[in-house]
């Protein structure tokens, strides 16, 4: 198989699905014992606040605290049957429209790639189900088989997740400046500019800014308002991308319909 020469790269809550990867885990944890209710409910606000305003660096401290919190003295066989658990859930928030996007950086033959804070058990899971290249996510250390509750790589988020494109590029050999990056967050605003093709998608008020006045393609996914294209003047190729990534989306939302009847 040919190298691929540039790779997509996105980032997980709220630009693949439409929640929050990490509240998905953690009522799977819940559900095993390993988080107490007061824990999930809190979690579960702050999930609601994430979808709707997106997160904050004091907020991602915090959850990649009780991440590695969660996870301390927890053998490492436990947790992968945990992400198991929790794939059909995050399947079923895919939204289409960025399926068909994923689809048509792999029909152009770039490699994709799930960029998350979430642990790279989890990405790494998802990214296979979703027919991907692979996940970059965060990394905890291991000893002996049980997870130690620190960190084994940069915490997979801002300047880290930069730092895993970095990586990945130098590894597979790719050129960044051929290369696309799609998140919501002003808080990933490393991972966009670590590509030649910065792609805002559900973006937060921050991020919409810097994006509108950067020149960066703003795209929505919605399930309910079909506005795919919100604002952008880097170009009619871009918004012939997204344009084409809705079309798509629709096409396989009805394909997926009729093959149950």
């Amino acid at each position: 198989m040919t190298q691929a020469s540039a790779a997509a790269f996105f980032d997980l809550d709220r630009t693949i699905i439409s929640g929050s990867s990490v509240f998905a885990f953690g009522w799977v944890a819940h559900r095993a014992g390993l988080m107490p209710t007061s824990q999930l409910i809190s979690d579960a606000a702050n999930a609601v606040a994430f979808k709707f305003a997106g997160a904050s660096d004091d907020k991602t401290e915090m959850v990649k605290s009780r991440i590695l919190d969660a996870i301390a003295g927890v053998p490492v066989s436990t947790f992968t049957e945990l992400a198991d658990d929790v794939l059909p859930k995050l399947m079923s928030d895919v939204r289409r429209e960025a399926r068909g996007l994923i689809d048509l950086h792999t029909d152009a033959g770039r490699d994709t790639y799930i960029v998350s804070a979430s642990p790279i058990e989890i990405v790494a899971k998802f990214a296979e189900a979703m027919e991907m290249t692979g996940g970059l996510g965060t990394v905890a250390e291991i000893n002996h088989g049980v997870y130690t509750g620190r960190l084994a790589q940069p915490f997979c988020y801002g300047e880290g997740k930069a730092h895993a494109i970095n990586r990945i590029a130098a590894e597979k050999g790719y050129d960044l400046e051929a290369s696309y990056a799609y998140t919501d967050s002003a808080g990933d605003l490393p991972m966009l500019e670590a590509v030649g093709h910065p792609v805002a998608v559900n973006p937060d008020r921050a991020l919409e800014t810097i994006a509108y006045h950067r020149g960066w393609p703003i795209v929505e996914f919605s399930r309910t308002r079909k506005k795919v294209i919100k604002r952008t003047t880097a170009g009619i190729g871009a918004a012939g991308l997204a344009g084409a990534t809705y079309a798509l989306g629709r096409y396989q939302g009805r394909k997926r319909v009729d093959n149950r009847h």
